[in-house]
């Protein structure tokens, strides 16, 4: 029979994995642009998972028991938009497929977060789909613990290549995820040992198998040109209590003679005369982005194949009591419950009578217990620093043994941590928190830009802010750390002043929406800047006048964290030699950009001499006190001494900035 012909019951799977072939072959040409190696290699992996194996429903992208499915090898983003488009997904149609790389597209040359699509993360720097799928498996256990099989009990399924393998985060993950017995967890690696640059023998010569067993993963190897044979494989690794690698052995390129297991097949170029040759060779006579309607019936059946077990999982769901549900919808939608910024109000008020000098990050530890037990979706954790950050506390572990617990132990590893954390936060269910020290907030650039580019709400807490840490030296003082995460789009960075201004801060991180949040938190102890008990969250406007001049303003002191109090007494020195100075609080330059031009004219004080204070250096702050506005701060790295000795050496003193002042005036 050939396959024009074919009917419903006649499409086998090979002819379906064609249909992704000829779609993402088409799409790219047309597109003159794309990654053909990957959907042509991967086709047959990808249709045994979604027609024999992944539990979901196209019709209803967002079911909340579904499979996650993660195609980490973004580049080869055909791969899933065909797939998508031939279950079904309604946001996927054949224009869409058309306009691959277009602008304005859902089919842009990256998988970018779209759920409602069925594009469940944002993939392109490689390893950060597999570590958000570890994260998502995470979040299954957790919310499984939570509310039993019955309404949470899915699997997580992570399509990788040689590459994703091959950057530092995978080993971070891959051992995290079997020494957590991740056993909803399958990775399926397209073994097609090609890179861009040529063989993986060039580079690689570990085995993959005996790597991710020694790890404590349950292994398989199969032929990935045999989508049965992948589905078997599939239900084998769902009968294990590991997480499960199958290596699918493919070729590259595969069914485009001149590029089949070839390195060209990775990003180069193909032609009309690639397709036409693919079409020959593949007994495939349709035009383009055209399918025999026995192959789309089919396809159209595999999207449609979890629909009765998601109406099944409707019927337990609207069974449990009333309660229940509106506890399930609400942290599902992401809402936080009634009351818990109570736990804000009374953190401040507490911190207010206490009246003692609080470490930041203590501080920020202790706002991370009060609002765990406001907040039964929050989930803490830490790379190996428990002790220094104090945000556990009370918190159990999460453990092979205890998916109860509310505290990761990430091990040393602050990239998996990141990673991790974002795929919790876009499964759904989960308030992710997540701790170290700033200067290691370098080792998340990618998972960061992926939280701010996704605009996922993740709260990311960085301790041991300045050159404050003292004896630890200039390696681990974080000079330009504010300036680098401060240039993020979408992401809200917030340096509290005390523990009043903490407790705002994470009442400001955890409303938010629309972005991650970094709290930037001090190691030295903070004495109080505000003592005024007052509920509204004055932080939120990204800078507010802490304290006004006595008199008309002459000069305005502009300063974050620690060095607000160096502003205070360096105001108390100016107004003693006759010159009326406004200190600003300015936690959050995001914020202060969000305010009417009016209430930033009157915090900043236009027309006045504007100094700034901040252990860091310049960049970022000539806006607000303008090219020829005075800074007290850092031009190099640090030094490694008592902290008030290495503020005196560097300058960073009340007295330095009485001077900046007066040399303006």
């Amino acid at each position: 029979m050939s396959v024009d012909t074919l009917t419903r019951a006649d499409a086998d799977l090979r002819s379906m994995a064609n249909a992704i072939r000829f779609l993402s072959m088409d799409a790219i040409v047309r597109a003159e642009d794309g990654h053909p190696g990957t959907p042509l290699g991967g086709a047959d992996i990808a249709t045994g998972l979604f027609t024999r194996a992944l539990k979901f429903d196209a019709s209803a992208p967002e079911w909340p028991d579904r499979d996650r499915f993660v195609h980490s090898a973004g580049h080869g983003s055909m791969l899933l938009y065909s797939l998508l488009h031939l279950s079904g997904y309604e946001k996927i149609d054949i224009e869409q497929i058309k306009s691959f790389r277009v602008l304005g597209s859902h089919t842009a040359g990256h998988p970018e977060y779209d759920p409602a699509a069925g594009i469940e993360t944002t993939t392109g720097p490689l390893g950060q789909g597999i570590a958000n799928a570890v994260g998502m498996a995470v979040a299954e256990r957790i919310l499984n613990h939570r509310f039993g099989d019955d309404i949470v009990d899915h699997h997580t399924y992570a399509f990788t290549g040689d590459g994703c393998l091959m950057e530092g985060i995978a080993a971070e993950v891959i051992a995290l995820a079997g020494h957590l017995q991740l056993g909803k967890l399958v990775f399926l690696w397209d073994d097609n040992r090609m890179t861009d640059d040529g063989p993986t023998d060039q580079a690689v010569s570990e085995d993959q198998c005996v790597r991710f067993e020694n790890n404590g993963w349950h292994v398989q190897s199969v032929d990935g040109q045999d989508a049965e044979a992948v589905a078997a494989a599939i239900a084998i690794a769902k009968t294990d209590p590991r997480p499960s690698m199958i290596a699918c052995r493919t070729l590259i390129g595969f069914g485009i003679p001149r590029i089949q297991n070839d390195r060209a097949a990775h990003g180069g170029k193909i032609t009309t005369e690639d397709t036409d040759a693919a079409r020959k060779a593949l007994n495939w006579p349709h035009a383009p982005f055209e399918l025999p309607e026995g192959v789309a019936a089919a396809w159209r059946d595999a999207g449609a194949r979890g629909r009765s077990e998601r109406e099944a999982w409707q019927a337990r769901f609207d069974a449990l009591p009333a309660s229940e549900q509106a506890e399930f919808n609400r942290i599902m939608a992401g809402d936080l419950p009634q009351g818990w910024e109570n736990a804000i109000l009374d953190a401040k008020t507490r911190f207010i009578e206490s009246g003692a000098p609080l470490p930041g990050i203590k501080a920020s530890g202790e706002m991370v217990s009060a609002l765990a037990e406001a907040i039964p979706e929050l989930i803490s954790g830490a790379p190996d620093l428990e002790a220094a950050t104090g945000h556990k506390r009370q918190l159990a572990p999460f453990t092979r043994d205890d998916r109860g617990g509310r505290y990761i132990h990430y091990g040393v590893r602050e990239h998996a941590m990141g990673a991790m954390m974002n795929g919790m936060t876009v499964h759904g269910g989960i308030r992710s928190v997540g701790t170290t020290f700033l200067v290691f907030s370098d080792y998340m650039r990618h998972t960061l830009r992926m939280a701010a580019l996704m605009r996922v709400p993740g709260v990311f807490v960085f301790s041991h802010d300045s050159i404050g840490i003292g004896k630890n030296g200039p390696t681990h003082q974080p000079v330009e750390y504010l300036a680098s995460l401060r240039a993020y789009p979408n992401m809200c960075v917030l340096r509290p002043a005390d523990a009043v201004e903490m407790a705002e801060a994470w009442q400001i991180a955890l409303k938010r929406r629309t972005g991650p949040t970094s709290i930037i938190c001090s190691r030295q102890p903070l004495g109080l800047v505000r003592t005024d008990d007052n509920p509204c969250n004055l932080s939120s406007r990204g800078a507010y006048v802490l304290a006004e001049a006595d008199g008309p303003r002459l000069a305005t002191l502009l300063a974050t964290g620690s060095e607000v109090a160096i502003a205070l007494a360096a105001r108390d020195q100016l107004q003693v030699q006759g010159v009326p100075t406004a200190v600003v609080s300015m936690p959050s330059f995001d914020l202060f950009e969000e305010q009417g031009r009016s209430y930033r004219d009157l915090v900043l004080g236009r027309g006045t001499v504007r100094v700034a204070v901040e252990a860091a250096v310049r960049f970022g702050w000539d806006r607000y006190i303008g090219e020829n506005g005075g800074f007290v701060g850092m031009t190099g790295f640090g030094a490694s001494g008592e902290t008030r000795d290495v503020y005196r050496h560097f300058g960073i003193t009340p007295e330095a900035v009485a001077a900046e002042v007066m040399r303006r005036l």
